[in-house]
């Protein structure tokens, strides 16, 4: 079955901003439990649902993104009939309200109206979860639906997914229509990002897009269809996190140091492929102490190192404390340093300043490459 969609991995919405991170790169190429990207997850969900079609949009900061997909190889696509491909955006500027979806798939309308496949399956590269699309595709062929909208039941609604948007539903699961996420209530149906439609729909809703407004999102789209086309909705069960702020990057790494969250998202059988990199077992010097943490290979681990997440290649220098904190690659923690509740990006050095901490819901966040 799914060898007859081909796949979409769409960039993030142009008005959502994690703070620092994305300064640097775009979110799918954002470090996830220091050891994947987060664009791993849509492109292996495909994977081992056998889409082997697939295309990558990438409308800012491309660099990083493109280094880690690379040829493709690692994620298990076949390359005698599949391809992932790179489409990039040759005419938007990264902050142009003109930089959308929508005039992303048109620069490349002739690629998509090219691929040979009856469906397509369109996904996000800022959420994180597990998805057997075949049975997505399952649901949308016997419903004989337009459009199949895949979202999540949430109860922290108030406090995350702030951009994105809901799906209201009606009894039959009909999808009445999309609306941004403004926090007003605890319980909402969050909207996946995740579609499945025939080829024709979504290069029709493209070209509709032209008609409508030139600053549309795929998702308006999607909107405007809810009046005049049969769209439903499909529950989605097990782990999900939407990267929308630095908060929701936070509480989605830390929260699967928990054994029982990750088991949601880290199954036999369905494997989160990367683009791995080689590189020696970490150390840990006598007077180390790590608990609850994920620590990457290639580091030295001098001090304590708490409920935290440590990113290849760091230094945790003697008696300094590592708690409640992301560290990323190539960062050097000096002796008697503590960070507590904080990101630190990658090759910072810090070793003057002997604290840093935040006491707010906001972790405090350390700028790449710098000096402290």
């Amino acid at each position: 079955m799914a060898n007859r969609a081909f796949g979409v991995i769409n960039s993030a919405p142009n008005f959502i901003r994690v703070e620092g991170l994305h300064d640097y790169r775009p979110i799918g190429a954002f470090s996830f439990l220091g050891r994947y990207r987060v664009i791993d997850f849509p492109i292996s969900n495909m994977s081992n649902s056998g889409i082997d079609k697939i295309h990558v949009y990438l409308n800012s900061r491309p660099r990083s993104i493109v280094e880690h997909i690379g040829s493709g190889r690692h994620y298990n696509i076949n390359s005698k009939r599949g391809s992932l491909q790179m489409m990039f955006t040759q005419n938007n500027g990264a902050s142009s309200i003109y930089n959308t979806d929508i005039n992303s798939f048109m620069e490349n309308i002739e690629q998509i109206e090219r691929t040979s496949q009856d469906y397509v399956v369109i996904a996000p590269s800022y959420m994180v979860y597990k998805q057997d699309l075949n049975a997505l595709l399952d649901f949308h062929e016997a419903t004989g639906t337009d459009i199949t909208i895949m979202y999540h039941k949430v109860d922290q609604a108030k406090d995350y997914y702030r951009g994105c948007n809901v799906v209201n539903l009606n009894k039959q699961k009909g999808v009445e229509s999309l609306e941004r996420n403004m926090g007003t209530a605890k319980e909402k149906n969050i909207c996946m990002d995740t579609y499945v439609m025939s080829k024709e729909l979504f290069i029709y809703l493209i070209k509709r897009a032209k008609n409508e407004s030139s600053a549309y999102s795929f998702a308006d789209m999607i909107n405007l269809a809810c009046h005049d086309m049969d769209v439903r909705g499909y529950l989605h069960k097990g782990y999900f996190a939407a990267i929308t702020s630095l908060d929701d990057f936070y509480r989605a790494n830390i929260e699967l140091l928990d054994y029982n969250i990750a088991s949601e998202l880290f199954r036999p059988g369905w494997q989160i492929y990367t683009k791995t990199t080689d590189a020696c077992p970490s150390k840990y010097f006598s007077g180390s102490r790590v608990n609850n943490s994920m620590i990457c290979n290639g580091c030295l681990i001098e001090g304590t190192v708490e409920n935290s997440i440590i990113g290849r290649n760091v230094h945790i220098g003697k008696d300094a404390v590592i708690r409640d904190s992301i560290i990323l690659s190539y960062s050097d923690i000096a002796d008697g340093v503590k960070v507590e509740r904080a990101v630190v990006d990658k090759w910072v050095k810090i070793k003057k300043l002997k604290a840093i901490t935040s006491n707010g819901v906001t972790p405090a966040y350390v700028k790449r490459n710098d000096i402290l």
